[in-house]
């Protein structure tokens, strides 16, 4: 009995200096926030708290979006043993010291073992395998979680005897909804303070749909406020508690569209410094950053096309490293990928060239394929003429052959005007020698169109 007052008295002391997000974490799936695709009637996940299945899962998503939280929801509603391991400091041999605990308890006492694995895409190759055949003879219920894409950093054995569910980032409302839960639970701050509108805005900013981070800033700011006396968690204290001055940037606003306009037109012009500017800007303010990928990316096309042929690739591979690794790492990623753009010759020509011949196409000028290049390949086809007298480039030298391509009423029109900077300067005069040989001692071309706006 002694023993048992001690060990609930212990539990009180660790909970009453356990941080902010710990003591709030949820206890059962219906005080979880967000996740809805997860954790509504039906769904894998609710079926296996509520049946007691045994089944192990893999959780894939960006930080502070629930995953260690699932896992002691599965604990503890399943009342099952809970043992945690960080990838970080585990190693085999811990790893098969807690399956063996697992396996004497489950033997001993029938008790079931939840082991959750944290950053399990850390483990080596030998350290997943180690963990196969406690997943395979079900001594434990594995909750592994992992940011990165576990196709990538996962074997394939495990990935294929769990079931992986991916969450996905708070939303703005979830993240407010926890710190409104925050504010006014007993667990939490349990209604002794008030958090001004303001400030939750930048606390929104600063988590960046992170509920983790937002506790602990808030955290961190009510602790402030206390020690000033106040009754209100204001900006000024938020601000000051967290070292983080608030970014005047409204995502649905003026400002959103005002910095990713700055942030486009410095690229444009070469002003690196200016373009890193403004990137640091919407990153802090809690801009989406695969808005911003896909900004970098229509870019490297639109203003930067084939006079930087590496440009597209590189701005492709940085909003692909974001889907990959997330934030904050990816803004590394974003950062290199938007001063290779500022850095690199620019053209228009890409778009330019295309309006033109969309302009064409919606004035109506489209034309019939000429017959030599229509299909072929089908029974009757030599009947109606289709494909007679195609001559096949590789047949002449330098694989060249003057015959017509374009539909008649568009024949001759010069759409691609490369601009002469950078790589261009060589298709200048590609673009230059292939139009004279395909033209050469045919009709005469029509005229071309009027150049384009920059």
């Amino acid at each position: 009995m002694e023993g048992s007052l001690f060990d609930d008295a212990r539990v009180a002391a660790e909970a009453a200096v356990a941080p902010l997000a710990v003591r709030m974490r949820p206890r059962t799936l219906d005080e979880v926030v967000g996740q809805r695709h997860l954790l509504g009637p039906g769904t894998p996940l609710r079926r296996l708290v509520e049946g007691d299945a045994p089944l192990s899962l893999l959780l894939w998503g960006p930080p502070g979006t629930g995953k260690t939280t699932l896992a002691h929801v599965v604990s503890a509603t399943t009342r099952r043993r809970y043992v945690e391991l960080s990838a970080v400091t585990a190693g085999v041999k811990d790893v098969r010291a807690v399956i063996d605990a697992a396996r004497e308890a489950l033997a001993m006492h029938g008790a079931q073992t939840v082991l959750f694995i944290d950053e399990v895409h850390r483990f080596s190759k030998t350290q997943q395998d180690a963990l196969l055949p406690a997943v395979e003879n079900r001594w434990v219920t594995l909750v592994a979680a992992t940011t990165e894409n576990p196709f990538f950093s996962v074997i394939s054995p495990l990935l294929s005897r769990s079931l992986l569910l991916r969450l996905e980032p708070l939303t703005d409302d979830d993240v407010t909804a926890v710190v409104r839960r925050a504010l006014s639970d007993e667990r939490g701050l349990g209604g002794e303070l008030v958090l001004a509108d303001d400030a939750l805005t930048h606390l929104l900013r600063v988590a960046g749909g992170d509920a983790r981070r937002a506790l602990t800033a808030l955290e961190a700011a009510a602790g402030a406020a206390k020690g000033l006396g106040a009754a209100e968690i204001t900006l000024a204290i938020l601000e000051s508690s967290i070292d983080r001055a608030a970014v005047r940037y409204d995502r649905d606003g003026d400002q959103h569209y005002d910095v990713v306009s700055a942030f486009i037109k410095s690229m444009r012009a070469g002003d690196v410094d200016a373009t890193l500017h403004y990137l640091a800007r919407m990153i802090e303010a809690g801009e989406d950053p695969r808005f911003i990928a896909r900004r970098i990316v229509i870019l490297a096309s639109e203003d930067v096309g084939l006079a930087d042929p590496t440009a597209l690739p590189v701005a492709v591979a940085a909003a692909q490293a974001l889907e990959l690794i997330g934030l904050p790492e990816a803004r590394l990623s974003l950062a290199q990928a938007a001063i290779h753009l500022a850095l690199a010759p620019k053209s228009n020509a890409v778009i330019t060239g295309l309006d033109s011949a969309t302009a064409d196409i919606r004035a109506g000028m489209t034309g019939s394929v000429p017959p030599h290049l229509r299909d072929s390949h089908y029974r009757g086809a030599v009947k109606i003429d289709h494909g007679l007298g195609y001559r096949y480039p590789h047949d002449f030298p330098d694989a060249l052959v003057a015959q017509q391509y374009a539909p008649d009423v568009v024949d001759g029109k010069d759409y691609y005007r490369p601009s002469g900077h950078g790589a261009e300067q060589e298709a200048q005069v590609r673009v230059a020698q292939l139009r004279t040989a395909l033209r050469a001692g045919r009709r005469g071309s029509v005229q071309t169109p009027t150049e384009p706006e920059s």
